[in-house]
């Protein structure tokens, strides 16, 4: 099959909401390093890049590739993960299980630490891979605050004139169990049966300033997590319904499940098909220096990455579409989410978000900057994160960055000042109505 035939194909199956690779069209990707990929000759590597990503290279939608648009692509690179981590995927690994409960949801049993599945496979193959996309490798803690040698989040918004608005905010993940570091427990004498929570504070704009959220995920995947948010004006903090899942994140274009780049859904409440695995042309060792400064180091109304933020890469990923189980289905927003996850990360990226009526919804881009994990040398995206969520129905995008005006890699663990070493006060409610004191 030629280019152009080959693209009539995909374009037809795009138009039609459908997944091209669960359709018989397999990615065929061979680019070679030194390739520079422009509109003129991307259709040769089309199969190196995400069905969403084919869509904007189209140029039949508002959202579409600037005219200047180049792509360099470089040689590979690869790590390796800590020896602690593979050590705990070779002792815990196979114990874990997925099962299936009347209502459709899985009790994830025997989880230990590492990824649950490190080789998925079988009928529930998707479900795994997003279960170890959800237990994904990293810190027992991650943080941006300026007085932590770390930089605030920055959101960017704009619409389809140009118009635009900034926001910062800082931030703290902590991982509460199921931890693999030596140094840490297992468990977090705080945890209180949770295993991970999620805090975001706004900085910027001040009639925002203290604005926060926080979710905390559960021990018991079954039990729904509980999302709650700081309105200053109140001062005091508000449960949110689960029905906050598809609620918009601090006003970006992101929901609460498309949270912690690109998944946020956990486990339990999401099946899935499996398509297949590709190459995927990938910005995972940006140049924090050259990228993130919104607006100048954006090309074009789309804002793509410029040449300038670094060389691409092939990488090898694992492509699943996943949906919420039938049972949970009525009312959500999204009708599925095709996810482009790396191998050896699980760190999803690309996605391509589809709505209730499987109409393509939202294209997904995640750029990664490597950097050093203390004692355990260069890991993939351990320096700092882009992700760009491009909403192609409303002509809205929405840019995050950990790298932007003043660019400082994420603080990881023991890096993180003594004061954030706290969890009643950045992983529990009752630290929410702490933040105006």
């Amino acid at each position: 099959m030629n280019a152009l035939r080959k693209w009539i194909v995909v374009g037809t199956m795009l138009l039609a909401g459908g997944a091209w690779g669960a359709s018989g069209v397999l990615a065929d990707c061979t680019v070679t390093p030194g390739t520079v990929i422009t509109g003129k000759n991307w259709l040769t590597y089309q199969d190196c890049f995400s069905e969403g990503e084919q869509f904007l290279w189209k140029g039949t939608s508002f959202w579409k590739m600037p005219d200047d648009v180049e792509i360099h692509v470089g040689k590979p690179h690869t790590w390796t993960l800590p020896k602690p981590y593979i050590d705990a995927n070779e002792k815990y690994g196979g114990q874990a299980r997925l099962v299936k409960q009347a209502d459709g949801r899985y009790l994830l049993e025997n989880y230990i630490a590492g990824f649950p599945f490190p080789a998925p496979s079988g009928p529930d193959k998707a479900a795994e891979i997003a279960a170890n996309v959800t237990y994904r490798f990293g810190g027992y803690a991650v943080a941006g605050f300026p007085d932590a040698g770390a930089g605030s989040a920055a959101f960017y918004t704009k619409d389809r004139f140009g118009n635009w608005s900034p926001e910062t905010v800082d931030y703290l993940y902590r991982q509460l169990d199921y931890n693999w570091e030596p140094s840490v427990p297992r468990t977090n004498p705080n945890a209180d049966g949770a295993w991970y929570s999620e805090w975001l504070m706004v900085e910027t704009p001040e009639q925002s300033r203290y604005t926060a959220v926080l979710t905390t995920f559960w021990q018991d995947n079954l039990k729904d997590e509980d999302d709650y948010a700081f309105v200053p004006a109140l001062r005091r903090s508000l449960r949110l319904s689960s029905a906050a899942r598809c609620s918009p994140l601090l006003g970006s274009d992101m929901v609460k499940d498309d949270q912690r780049v690109g998944w946020n859904g956990g486990v339990g409440k999401f099946d899935g098909e499996f398509v297949r695995e590709q190459p995927l042309l990938s910005l995972v060792t940006m140049d924090p220096n050259h990228s993130g400064k919104f607006p100048e180091e954006y090309d074009g109304l789309l804002g793509w990455p410029k040449p300038s933020w670094g060389d691409w890469e092939t990488r090898d990923v694992y492509v699943a579409n996943i949906h919420r189980i039938e049972s949970l289905n009525p009312g959500y927003c999204y009708g599925k989410r095709v996810m482009y996850v790396d191998k050896q990360y699980y760190q999803t990226l690309a996605e391509d978000i589809y709505d209730s009526n499987m109409k393509l919804w939202k294209v997904v881009w995640v750029g990664l900057a490597s950097g050093p994990f203390v004692n355990y040398g260069d890991q993939m995206g351990f320096a700092g994160i882009i992700e760009t969520y491009w909403d192609v129905q409303n002509d809205h995008v929405s840019y995050i960055t950990s790298v932007g005006r003043d660019p400082k890699p994420f603080a990881y663990d023991s890096q993180i000042p003594a004061q954030y070493n706290n969890v009643p006060k950045y992983s529990t409610p009752g630290g929410l109505m702490m933040l105006m004191r």
